[in-house]
């Protein structure tokens, strides 16, 4: 399996090389694209399978490979139950980036090469167990989707292009000396193991300021107010198979990062800052439904509703239980999953309408019955519907952080209000009322379109019915990270 691992981790990268070389912009790189892409999927799945079955904790499929001895550092790389699921949805949610940019005409090759591209340098962050291959992967990813956003992006793509990777690099460059700090203070012989500089012991000072560091990286990624002002714009001007992504999976890096580095290898810090991340979270949470319910372009409304929801994720992270932490990671999925289908729903509406404008559509239903019900589905899991899947990641969340940060969780429940209010209004002002002369010649959903859209449904309804095809990989993951904090 640890085979099946790399694979999965370096075919994105081997297939963007061809692509990028061979001449011509017809169908060719969509072709290789799709071929990798699908193949991946069907390795994550497998990998997906066997840990299921194993049922255990700690990482598997591991590979380790001496690479600079000189410095302690490796090749790395192996999942347990918290990276699992984030190398799937980044799996997922690739596949169906492609899909629906089968139509792209402005410059294939380098387009569906940096997607590939994309790929790796997320699975890479997300598989990785050595700190300097985690960084190189995740600087990695800056390239191609500062280069997706600048060139394939909207009106003001240069400007939104450029706020992310200023914010990302000096994330970045915070997160780097944070890890330095935990190289250097570790005893010899010095090693980027994460499971070795886990298992060390730090002095309070130096737990304390490599905790603040990581956490401004990670925190710019998430993104946790004040450092979220980058994500409108990226998002507003991202094409559409890009704002899935942004939205999908780099999100989760941000996340996954505070649970891998901060909540699971400095436990004392993590502790002394539990109240404020609790108190960030809930400020994520408001602020972004507030915020969202004042937008009246359609993307606007889902990015600052991402922003809100990973909220949710940050909160289930600082009650530092099992139910908290489990719920932390079902967030990560199960908005990645709901987000990349909103922002898939608001690509179909524009690309028919030719506007984001809210105050300017109206009666849609009429003309694409498809594309309205699949969004008004998306609409009620992202408000945490019962039967779907932002519903059993919510209340995982409530019941791990109730018992521990009572007035931050009763805030986190009573916001639901809100996000029911603007997505409804959403979806009502858009679908529904008189309809405007304007748009009596739209059409629904081609086939391709809903068969990809379709794919998405089916996770989110299969996630919210069944959770334990989730749970039975997460729990073994979480239940290590959780027992640190058990006293």
């Amino acid at each position: 399996m640890d085979l099946v691992l790399n694979l999965a981790i370096w075919l994105p990268l081997a297939a963007a090389v061809p692509i990028a070389v061979l001449p011509g912009n017809g169908r060719r790189p969509r072709w290789i694209a799709l071929a990798a892409s699908g193949a991946v999927l069907l390795l994550s799945l497998v990998l997906a399978v066997n840990f299921q079955r194993a049922g255990v904790a700690g990482l598997q499929f591991g590979t380790h490979i001496p690479w600079i001895d000189l410095m302690g550092v490796s090749y790395s790389v192996g999942l347990d139950g918290l990276s699992l699921p984030m190398f799937l949805l980044n799996s997922l949610l690739v596949f169906l980036a492609v899909l629906i940019s089968w139509n792209e005409s402005r410059r294939t090759r380098e387009y569906f090469a940096l997607v590939l591209v994309l790929e790796t340098a997320v699975a890479g962050v997300f598989a990785a167990q050595d700190f300097l291959l985690f960084f190189l992967f995740w600087e990695l990813e800056l390239a191609p989707m500062f280069l997706l956003i600048g060139i394939w992006g909207g009106a003001r793509r240069e400007y939104a292009a450029m706020k992310f990777i200023l914010y990302t690099v000096a994330g970045s460059a915070f997160m780097l000396l944070g890890i330095l700090m935990l190289y250097f203070a570790a005893p010899a012989p010095r090693s980027f193991s994460m499971l070795y500089l886990a298992a060390q012991q730090y002095a309070p000072a130096v737990q304390s300021l490599a905790w603040l560091l990581l956490f401004l990286g990670f925190a710019v990624k998430v993104p946790i107010f004040p450092f979220h002002t980058w994500l409108p714009d990226a998002h507003t001007e991202a094409p559409t198979a890009i704002s899935v992504l942004l939205a999908g999976v780099l999100l989760k890096m941000g996340a996954y990062g505070l649970l891998r580095v901060n909540v699971g290898m400095l436990p004392e810090a993590t502790q002394q800052a539990a109240s404020t991340l609790a108190a960030l979270a809930v400020i994520n949470i408001v602020y972004g439904a507030f915020v969202a319910m004042m937008q009246t372009d359609l993307k606007r409304v889902i990015a600052n509703s991402s922003i809100s929801h990973m909220g949710y994720a940050v909160l289930g992270a600082a009650a530092l239980t099992p139910a908290g932490i489990e719920g932390a990671v079902f967030q990560m999925f199960t908005h990645g999953t709901i987000t990349g289908l909103l922002f898939m729903m608001v690509g179909l509406v524009y690309d028919r309408t030719h506007t984001r404008d809210i105050r300017v559509l109206g009666g849609l239903a009429r003309r694409m019955p498809f594309i309205a019900v699949v969004f008004i589905i998306a609409g009620l899991a992202s408000l945490g519907l019962p039967g779907l899947s932002g519903f059993v990641s919510e209340f995982l969340i409530f019941v791990g952080a109730f018992p521990v940060w009572q007035p931050a969780t009763i805030l986190a429940i009573a916001t639901i209000v809100l996000t029911a209010g603007y997505i409804l209004w959403l979806i009502e002002r858009v679908f529904f009322g008189p309809e405007r002369p304007d748009w009596q010649g739209l059409r629904d959903a081609s086939r391709l379109e809903a068969v990809t859209v379709s794919l998405l449904v089916l996770v989110i309804v299969l996630v919210g019915v069944l959770p334990s095809v989730l749970a039975d990989i997460v729990i073994p993951g979480v239940a290590p990270l959780a027992a640190r904090y058990s006293g």
